[in-house]
């Protein structure tokens, strides 16, 4: 592996699909060493997830090494109990009490290693009355408040089109885990990191509970504004449409002299945050019949002369011709061994001394049981071909 700031370290990674495999994703990014378990001949079932061609393992698998182990046998556990010995986190996402089901609870795996920093991602948590719930992703955006808030004002609560939930819960799991390796530091000790996917969500939902408890104000679905936030929305070009945020009260005195009426600067309707806020809807229906008469690409460049936020809205085609996107290297190739022009998202963030890299795709399945088993267990091939025929690895 590419040295990283994570370099040195290794994760034992348990678990599919997004919430866990993806802080996994984030770790391995940055030099540690993951070491992903999977279930004999059918491992992660992400390996079978994509849009049309199933692509998505190629990138939550990245910079991985894959092994093959049956948890649900005595010997598989024992297996993992020597991965611990030898590790300085274990990821899992199952739905709470399966560890302890299975004999790897914390109490028992941090015996074999103090230092363990043990990375628990689910639905609920694992305390409280729907700890032992399932839970995916979507779930925790609803309860968390996430979905409510999501779509058009007259239709029913829609969603990203991406899992976020799972995507947050993972990214706090990674951040939790870093802060247990900072302690660890300066103890010795390792800790359990309890990321909850409903929890994540809920701490990105701004001051809407402060909001309701305060004032009694709930917010509601509003499309593609924020409430009170104006003007920031998607306008309509003569060839398109592109997003422009100019809410700040300097870069909206600098919107209105770009659009050739900087008495709209001082207006008192819309000088101030609070007043374009109350005035939100006519303010946007003024800008959007000026928008409407321009190129989205010279709007753009007004914008830009102007110091006004503003962006088209991407798909991946508009990514891949962006010179921005080309020059920090945001989108990187890969060699793939089905796929010919493989394209990803990089690593972020980036790191000045160590930015971390990607040096493969996702691994076939177990293609490293001889190098794990092997070299770092010390089994011999004996021992290994005796796990495999009785599908244990």
């Amino acid at each position: 592996m590419t040295q990283g700031a994570l370099t040195g370290l290794r994760l034992i990674e348990m678990g599919q699909l997004i919430a866990g495999p993806f802080c996994g994703q984030l770790m391995g990014d940055h030099g540690a060493e993951v070491i992903k378990i999977e279930p004999p001949k059918v491992g992660d079932a992400m390996r079978s997830w994509g849009q049309g061609i199933p692509l998505w393992f190629s990138v939550v698998g990245r910079n991985k090494k894959s092994i093959t182990l049956n948890l649900r046998e005595k010997e598989g556990q024992a297996i993992v109990k020597q991965l611990v010995e030898k590790s300085d986190f274990l990821l899992e996402n199952f739905r709470a009490g399966t560890m302890e089901k299975w004999g790897l609870d914390y109490e028992t795996l941090s015996a074999i290693n103090k230092g363990l920093i043990m990375i628990r991602v689910s639905g609920y948590g694992q305390t409280g009355p729907y700890s032992h719930r399932a839970g995916y992703g979507g779930i925790g955006e609803a309860m968390g408040g996430m979905r409510y808030i999501m779509g058009e004002p007259d239709r029913p609560p829609s969603r990203a089109g991406l899992s976020i939930g799972d995507s947050l819960a993972a990214t706090y799991a990674c951040l939790g885990g870093l802060m247990a390796l900072e302690h660890r530091h300066k103890t010795g000790e390792g800790q359990v990191v309890d990321s909850a996917i409903y929890e994540a969500v809920l701490a990105n939902m701004e001051s809407t509970i402060a909001e309701y408890t305060v004032a009694g104000h709930i917010r509601e679905r509003t499309g593609s504004i924020l409430p009170k936030i104006a003007p920031s929305n998607v306008y309509p070009t003569s060839d398109g449409s592109i997003l422009i945020g100019g809410n700040q009260d300097s870069v909206w005195k600098r919107m209105a002299a770009m659009m050739g009426r900087p008495e709209l600067g001082e207006d008192p309707r819309y000088a101030t945050h609070v007043a374009r806020g109350e005035n939100q809807t006519e303010l946007d229906e003024l800008i959007m019949e000026w928008t409407k008469g321009i190129k989205s690409q010279e709007l753009l460049d007004m914008c830009e002369e102007h110091g006004v936020p503003a962006g088209n809205v991407y798909r991946a085609p508009e990514m891949l011709e962006d010179p921005h996107f080309k020059a920090r290297e945001a989108l990187v190739e890969m060699d793939h061994p089905q796929h010919e022009h493989f394209v990803m998202q990089n690593v972020a963030p980036k790191l000045s001394k160590t930015p971390g890299h990607i040096d493969s795709v996702g691994p076939d399945l177990g293609a490293h049981n001889e190098a794990v088993y092997g070299e770092l267990l010390g089994m011999d091939s004996a021992k290994m071909n005796d796990l495999r025929e009785r599908g244990i690895i």
